[in-house]
């Protein structure tokens, strides 16, 4: 049959974790016209399609299906015939007990191009992260993967379950939590032995990723008992066992922390991973939107009046300043010449870093990125008759700037852009203090403020939860706010913060 239309990609989007997504299907996702995607992803993939590609939710939720597998079928087939690059997101693997074998039939019959993108199976990705190598020299040379969808105790099955129970090798069971008894069951009976290891691990690869260890014949109770349900993938065999000696992704330090995060929208993302890295659940709250100004004439002048002042230096607080500053010198038909016989200065690492990704070393950064310590070390130096531009926040703290003014510098502060309180965010933020946190950050004077706003009576909500401030200006605030502070970062940047985490939290284990 002759292949027409557009074309469609069959791709496993993992187990979870979206780091597991391969470079292949990412490449497939930001090329899509459609993605057709299932209810177990993580909904950060999405965001690797265009702004303008539709996304069709096809998965199961709250008990219904949203579509029928025909239909999905259906829907596929009339996408490719239509032309359009469609993305089949999976979880998993696409051929791992999941129905992307009859999807590949549907497209083939039709005469649609498709491709198959292979995803890393939650068979073998849940288990090691849980530290449990699926085969092991000297314990297990042989795995057998298989759906436990299938009562093992009916009268036909099409699982031979007494022969897995005599293979010796490891057994992954797949969606299996209701059977689970009648398989633990029919293994014992056909001669598998009750003490063989066995786990349970719920949310494979998922920052809620649970594990219950046990034997074959408790670990059934085991997970009744924990509380333990679907989505689950059940390991028996003794690379089990291992799991004692290499557990890694639930032995991090934050792991297990829901941490708000309390940052602008557009520089969260840092944080957050960070923070999924040390083991946390990071939710998101974006108590400040940076935005644009709405009249950039007294930044283009005062960028102007200051281009050719003798002994000029400009000292960007933040990393929106540099970025700001530098979109209105490249929109004004300048470049990086503008700085040209100029002192630069960075408050902060990343604020440093900013500058050097658009060719400009800075000439001054302080040691620490607090504006009082800038102005003592900047006190050495003459200033009468120099010229000061400190572009920033239209809501930034002036203690650089009168500092510096009182050290006889001309200071021109001038606001880049502008900090503002995100609409609709108070029932968000009321809902994830209600369900539980354990420790609110802030970033910035400006996220305290914010989210006192945001929470206004409901402030008390706090009182549940550790607070964890970017650096002692921060801390202050917040304390002026009458809030008991628990943790203040040493470097006062991102990563300084989710040290200061780290650090606190492995203390507590170790205290406890």
């Amino acid at each position: 049959m002759t292949m027409a239309g557009g074309k469609v990609y069959l791709v496993g989007a993992g187990p979870g974790d979206p780091g597991l997504l391969t470079v292949k299907g990412a490449r497939a996702l930001s090329a899509a016209d459609v993605v057709v995607y299932d209810r177990l992803l993580d909904p950060s993939l999405l965001e690797l399609a265009g702004a303008n590609a539709r996304r069709v939710f096809v998965g199961k939720e709250r008990g219904r299906q949203a579509l029928s597998q025909d239909e999905i079928n259906g829907l596929l087939v009339a996408e490719g015939l239509a032309g359009n690059a469609v993305v089949r997101l999976k979880g998993g693997d696409p051929f791992v007990f999941g129905r992307g074998g009859e999807e590949a039939i549907a497209l083939a019959e039709a005469g649609v191009r498709f491709e198959v993108v292979p995803g890393v199976t939650s068979a073998v990705a849940a288990a090691a992260y849980a530290g449990i190598p699926v085969t092991h020299r000297g314990v297990a040379t042989a795995v057998t993967f298989v759906t436990g969808s299938e009562d093992p105790t009916k009268g036909a099955t099409a699982t031979p379950w007494p022969e897995l129970a005599r293979t010796g090798g490891t057994l992954v069971i797949l969606m299996g939590w209701t059977t689970l008894p009648g398989i633990v069951a029919t293994l014992r009976e056909h001669g598998m032995p009750s003490e063989t290891p066995a786990a349970l691990v719920q949310w494979g690869t998922w920052q809620r990723q649970r594990t219950v260890s046990g034997t074959l014949g408790d670990i059934a109770e085991r997970g009744r008992a924990a509380g333990v349900s679907a989505p689950l993938v059940a390991v028996i065999g003794g690379v089990a066992a291992l799991r004692e000696r290499i557990a890694w992704f639930d032995r991090r330090p934050l792991w297990g922390k829901r941490v708000l995060v309390t940052r602008s929208r557009t520089q969260a993302s840092r944080l957050i991973d960070l923070l999924v890295e040390l083991g946390a659940e990071p939710i998101e709250l974006p108590s400040i939107e940076i935005a644009p100004l709405e009249d950039y004439g007294e930044l283009d002048r005062a960028l102007a009046d200051t281009a050719e002042a003798a002994g000029r230096w400009i000292i960007f607080a933040s990393v929106n300043a540099v970025e700001y500053v530098w979109e209105r010198i490249r929109a004004t038909g300048g470049d990086a010449r503008y700085f040209a016989g100029a002192t630069v200065g960075a408050i902060g690492p990343a604020t440093a870093a900013a500058l050097v990704d658009r060719g400009i070393i800075p000439d001054f950064v302080p040691q620490r990125s607090v504006s009082e310590e800038v102005v003592a070390e900047l006190s050495a130096l003459e200033w009468a008759g120099r010229t000061v531009l400190l572009p920033g926040s239209a809501i930034g703290r002036d203690t650089l700037a009168q500092g510096l003014a009182a050290l006889g510098a001309d200071v021109r502060a001038v606001a880049a852009y502008r900090n503002l309180r995100p609409q609709g965010v108070r029932e968000q933020a009321c809902q994830a203090l209600r369900d539980g946190v354990d420790v609110v950050t802030f970033t910035s004077s400006s996220t305290v403020r914010n989210l006192l706003d945001i929470l206004g009576d409901d402030r008390g909500l706090l009182e549940g939860s550790a607070l964890a401030c970017i650096g002692p200006i921060t801390a202050a605030t917040a304390a002026g706010a009458g809030l008991n502070v628990d943790i203040v970062a040493d470097t006062h940047n991102v990563a300084g913060l989710a040290d200061a985490l780290a650090s606190h939290y492995s203390e507590q284990t170790e205290l406890g």
